[in-house]
């Protein structure tokens, strides 16, 4: 495997994003995010992670574009960068940054909502940065459950360093989530081998499978609740999980429920407890934006 940047084939692209877009919003966001610990670097103004697309395992380092609202990205690789790979990291980076994010909707709303409207003051101009990519996401809700997160991330790092995506560039080692093909070469024993839990081993084993017969566009814009019945189906995945999935790994704003966390993200914003009904309404005032509404409550609040 080579490890000098000069061996490597580049490419440069410019991904327009829409506005208002603050990328360094998206870099404090993914600086805190435990989950991605250790999988992106985030120094001087820059995102630099791998991503495994089109077959190929590529380095990607993001920069805010000058003059433009967008961000320049430097494709990396061993091999000659297909137009296949450059299409497919170009729609990955833009979901995962959501980039073409439309949020003047979301923002009239709020400036008729006194106490949120101090949060968007704070976030103006970001739009939600999920996890690189719903199956990534499908992965570590099974992973992280019931356990603390330094044994989850453990976990995710052993099926992670199992496959090998690596890529050295610039004298940084990244290191790409195994993609659906991957992971699905590992008999459940072998799973169980890496990261130590029968159970969890079991519930990847056959997710990854039935995720294999998935199609990723209908999961991001198909009917809502026929999207959410088919994450129910997969091994491991329960009520919060596919609400995770859906907000996190698919863009799906149109709902959201009221968990722990949520409950506290609320109050802290509107400075009293709610129950069901309540949250319930606040949340219908943003209608398809909701879940962008509960996740800048989560961020910001």
């Amino acid at each position: 495997m080579a490890t000098e940047a000069a061996a490597l084939h580049l490419t440069d692209i410019r991904l327009p994003a829409r506005e208002p877009f603050d990328f360094r919003a998206s870099l404090g966001f993914i600086g805190s995010f435990p989950a991605m610990a250790g999988q992106q670097g985030t120094a001087q103004a820059a995102l630099t992670l791998a991503v495994r697309e089109a077959g190929a395992t590529l380095g990607v380092r993001l920069t805010a574009a000058p003059g433009a609202s967008g961000l320049d990205a430097r494709l990396a690789a061993e091999q000659p960068i297909t137009a296949e790979a450059v299409a497919a990291v170009t729609d990955r980076i833009d979901f995962y940054l959501g980039l073409s994010d439309d949020l003047a909707g979301f923002y009239r709303l709020a400036r008729q909502d006194e106490p949120f409207a101090r949060v968007v003051e704070r976030l103006h101009g970001y739009h939600q940065v999920k996890f690189p990519s719903p199956f990534e996401l499908l992965c570590w809700a099974i992973l992280c459950q019931r356990v603390p997160m330094p044994v989850a991330r453990q976990m995710k790092r052993a099926l992670v360093e199992a496959v090998g995506n690596r890529i050295d560039v610039g004298g940084e080692r990244l290191w790409a989530f195994p993609d659906v093909d991957q992971l699905a070469r590992f008999e459940e024993a072998e799973l169980v081998a890496l990261i130590g839990n029968q159970r969890k081993a079991s519930y990847l084993h056959r997710s990854v499978r039935l995720w294999a017969e998935l199609d990723e566009h209908f999961l991001r814009t198909g009917p809502y609740q026929e999207v959410r019945e088919r994450l129910l189906k997969l091994p491991g995945i329960g009520e919060w999980s596919a609400s995770f999935l859906l907000i996190r790994g698919l863009g799906r704003m149109e709902r959201i429920v009221l968990d722990k966390e949520m409950s506290r993200a609320v109050q802290r914003v509107y400075g009293r407890p709610v129950d069901e009904a309540e949250f319930q309404k606040l949340a219908e005032h943003y209608g398809a934006w909701q879940g962008y509404w509960g996740h800048y409550l989560r961020v910001g609040g």
